[in-house]
């Protein structure tokens, strides 16, 4: 049984566990030792929210403390949990339970700070046991919130205090902040200065693939408080980034506000300390700290304004590929006309019947790019706040007399730009329910005043209410939002290097054969190449074929088997299989070397197994061909290695990976251990932008991020190449006036390249991808 909670004191624990299992200590954890009859114990001081890694498997993070000594770090080591035991795990955990950690694997800890070097890995898999003895209920608190019943000291630094290099716990006012929102990797991302009486700024970069798990600050003047952060100098400032172990809670900086600590984790310490510091920084914020947050109603808007909106959602609909629609409202009315937005019914989410009575009210909000994502996710009827809302004039095309206001959320982070979900429980959510509540119970209709009579023009489409501020574009900016966007004329007359935000039309691309598009680039040396056919790998692997070495046919980590081909005038291949701990996988996990293989039977085997490896002999040694062909077949895909940048090694390198125990059989992983710099499918064209005011020819090196498709895979897939054609016959349409292009919003940069001796200034498209409607 994997996880089994036992009723059972302390001192009765060891006479109910499995007879077999024997106690390690702490101290006697060493990496390589044989653990697999022993168990750890400890007292769980500290549990993490449970993630899901980036194939979607629960992970959950504790902290056991083998010590009764609780102020000690030294004591405390890391257990990693995962799959459906994580899960299980999490529901169950306490802080002060007992838990005995056994089949476990032991490895070196990811964290350096201050705990046990190693850390314990507790894989969803047979053999893997944890055994729970609950904290007595007479040591539980009887509190609303969590507490920790025995909690370490912790020491808070001033802002003024701190120094480069080091990890601390602090205290600070949330000065500016910006919303979580998609980094360039995996991860979400939040911005946040925050001072203190010291009127020092620090900069505190924060990262999580969770977006719930960030610090649930709703706006300026809040009060959070940081355990764990890392402080590092980059530029001459001090600057802040998450670390192993990052925690926060977060306070309303109001005086006289509910003591309540707004957090994601189930434990944490507040002690009598710490109420007193966030009593002092309240009164710090009220003396100090103006309220610079632009909020307002409805009511209370300006053109041209920008502010903070809090709100309830009425309905959202899907405007195009890089904006969505929301309906909102705050129970009071725009002084001027809005712009409505027209949908189909049925693309409309939310109550038909109380949208259309809250048609004076209700106003409708156009949300771009990076904010489209969590638009999408927001439940109708939630409460939100959206920062740096932008209320713009806007007269439709043909009707400059007519003039309505529209509301935009302009994509990026800049200015603090982003949607905040509030929870029910939130003051100003409270405030504005009952508001909202004393409307409905008066029969509120409004009598119509000019400001919310509908004017005539007002309620357009939404490609023709965009038309006079930005035409709907067929691609999405994926970074650097806050750039405005740039003419062509203007990039042409510009130093280089530079970054631009553009707005154009395609008139012209190449190559027109989208197959020959894809190249093969190295990311060391930058040298692009022709992807071989494999007619020349085929007649390179014959001639590389040598006999077998019969010394080699017993690699210490492979099995190996060699058979005379018929017919060929006695050729011999050689098929070596690495092996797992001595044993042999199953075919669709089992990497295999071929010796004196013919390109038939490369791909016959490669559609089997996991990957194959074209290997020849040389004394007493296996090595890889000639760069010139693909080192590692993988299903249709093959990978080449660069002849410049690689050091190849012998297959014996090999040995170390597969001893490993969550050895991957991947490209990258095998290029690593090979010695090899990995070449990269990638898309390579030319666009010529035209804008109205110029035209310039802006080069796409992109490998997947573009075209959301693989390049390794456009030349073997007749269904990505079909896709790829219909994107681009949408993009660059032919027979038709260039007025009736899309428009494509892209950012490119400008560099210089050498061409023998003269020196070239050149464009290049990046952070940009086609819309998912294209």
């Amino acid at each position: 049984m994997p996880l089994e909670e036992l009723k059972v004191s302390l001192q009765g624990l060891k006479t109910a566990l499995p007879k077999h299992l024997q106690k390690v200590d702490l101290k006697d954890l060493r990496l390589g030792g044989n653990y697999a009859d022993k168990y750890f114990q400890g007292a769980v001081v500290i549990s993490y929210p449970l993630t899901r890694l980036g194939n979607g498997k629960a992970f959950f993070k504790i902290v056991l403390q083998e010590s009764e000594n609780l102020c000690s770090r030294t004591d405390t080591i890391y257990v990693l949990l995962f799959g459906k035991l994580a899960e299980d795990c999490e529901k169950v955990v306490h802080q002060g339970d007992t838990m005995v950690i056994a089949g476990f694997i032991l490895a070196k800890s990811a964290s350096d700070d201050g705990r046990h070097c190693c850390q314990l890995e507790m894989p969803d898999e047979a053999g893997s046991s944890i055994f729970i003895c609950p904290k007595s209920p007479c040591t539980t608190a009887a509190s609303e919130s969590v507490a920790i019943s025995v909690a370490p000291k912790y020491t808070y630094t001033p802002l003024n205090h701190l120094k480069g290099g080091t990890i601390v716990n602090l205290y600070g006012v949330v000065k500016f902040f910006k919303p979580p929102y998609v980094s360039k990797g995996t991860d979400y991302c939040s911005v946040v200065t925050i001072v203190d009486q010291s009127d020092t700024k620090l900069v505190c970069t924060l990262f999580n693939a969770n977006r719930d798990a960030f610090p649930e600050i709703y706006k300026k003047g809040d009060i959070v408080r940081f355990h764990r952060i890392k402080v590092r100098e980059f530029s001459g400032q001090i600057q802040g980034i998450t670390s192993n172990g990052f925690a926060a809670l977060t306070f309303d900086g109001t005086i006289g506000a509910p003591m309540v600590p707004r957090t994601t984790s189930k434990l944490f310490t507040f002690t009598d300390e710490d109420k007193k510091t966030v009593e002092d920084l309240r009164i710090w914020v009220a003396r100090n700290f103006a309220d610079s947050a632009p909020a307002a109603d409805l009511s209370s808007i300006q053109p041209q304004m920008f502010f903070d909106l809090t709100c309830q959602l009425v309905g959202k609909a899907k405007a195009d590929g890089s904006s969505y629609l929301l309906k909102v409202w705050d129970g009071t009315r725009c002084p001027f006309p809005s712009w409505k937005v027209l949908v189909k019914e049925a693309d409309l989410e939310g109550d038909g019947v109380l949208i259309n009575q809250l048609k004076n009210l209700a106003v409708d909000v156009i949300v771009y790019d990076n904010h489209v994502l969590l638009a999408k996710s927001l439940k109708v009827g939630s409460f939100i706040r959206m920062h740096s809302l932008h209320a713009k004039t806007q007269s439709p095309k043909g009707m400059p007399d007519v003039s309505c206001i529209q509301f935009h959320l302009h994509g990026g982070t800049g200015y603090g730009r982003g949607i905040t979900v509030l929870p029910e429980n939130h003051p100003d959510v409270k405030e504005l329910k009952a508001f909202l509540d004393s409307l409905a119970l008066r029969g509120y209709a409004g009598p119509e005043s000019s400001s919310s009579q509908e004017t005539e023009g007002s309620y357009l489409t939404l490609g023709s209410c965009l038309e006079g501020y930005q035409q709907l574009s067929v691609t999405v900016l994926t970074d650097h939002q806050h750039f405005d966007v740039t003419t062509v004329n203007t990039i042409l007359n510009s130093r280089v290097p530079q970054q631009y935000r553009v707005r154009a039309k395609l008139t012209r691309f190449e190559p027109k054969k989208l197959h020959q598009s894809v190249k093969l680039l190295c990311p060391q040396c930058n040298s692009l190449q022709e992807v071989p056919d494999l007619t020349e790998s085929d007649v390179l692997l014959q001639a590389s074929a040598t006999h077998p070495n019969p010394d080699l046919q017993n690699i210490p980590f492979c099995e190996s088997v060699v058979w005379d081909v018929e017919n060929q005038g006695r050729r011999y291949v050689a098929v070596h299989f690495v092996t797992r701990y001595e044993l042999l996988q199953e075919p669709e996990d089992s990497l295999v070397m071929i010796e004196g293989g013919t390109l038939t039977e490369i791909l016959k085997l490669s559609k089997k197994f996991k990957g194959i490896i074209p290997v020849r002999s040389i004394e007493d040694n296996l090595v890889l061909l000639d760069l010139s062909v693909p080192f590692f077949w993988q299903g249709n895909i093959q990978y080449y290695g660069c002849q410049r940048c690689s050091d190849p090694k012998a297959m014996p390198s090999l040995h170390a990976l597969a001893a490993q125990q969550n050895a991957s059989w991947e490209p990258t992983t095998i290029a690593k251990a090979l010695g090899i710099v990995l070449l990269q499918y990638v898309f390579v064209m030319k666009f010529t932008l035209d804008d109205g005011t110029g035209t310039l020819d802006a080069y796409l090196v992109d490998s997947e991020n573009f075209f959301q498709i693989p390049a390794s895979e456009i030349l073997t897939s007749n269904i990505f190449q079909d896709n790829m054609e219909r994107i681009m016959n949408k993009l660059c349409p032919t027979g038709e006036n260039i007025d009736d292009f899309p428009t494509l919003e892209c950012f490119i940069k400008s560099y210089y390249v050498r061409d023998g001796a003269e020196e070239q200034f050149s464009y290049q498209i990046f952070d940009t991808t086609i819309a998912e409607d294209v």
